[in-house]
């Protein structure tokens, strides 16, 4: 169990206890350090935002699927040699018209 110490200015200081695995508490320690801050800081800066918004904002780097990178290398392919490439309309009645002509 690691222990993380909470301050408030202008309050006394009251201690929250956080149970982590050592290496998340070692990987938060890191990045606060990178942020030029310490944990007991960053943990600080979470808790009153999410207090202060009212939610708590959670997001990860969008990392495209091995699927998704296969379509998108075969739409690069099909722009490049011209093909599985439908014509521009200019209403949804010549898009019709145009699909009943190749269907």
């Amino acid at each position: 169990m690691y222990t993380f110490y909470i301050q408030c200015m202008h309050m006394s200081t009251v201690l929250l206890t956080v149970k982590t695995d050592a290496d998340t508490k070692d990987e938060l320690k890191s990045f606060a350090s990178e942020l030029g801050i310490s944990t007991t800081a960053f943990v600080n800066l979470l808790v009153k935002q999410a207090l202060r918004d009212r939610k708590i904002v959670l997001s990860t780097t969008l990392e495209p699927t091995p699927y998704l990178v296969k379509i998108m290398q075969e739409v690069e392919k099909d722009l490049q040699t011209g093909q599985n490439i439908s014509p521009e309309f200019d209403s949804v009645d010549e898009m019709f018209e145009h699909l009943e002509k190749t269907a």
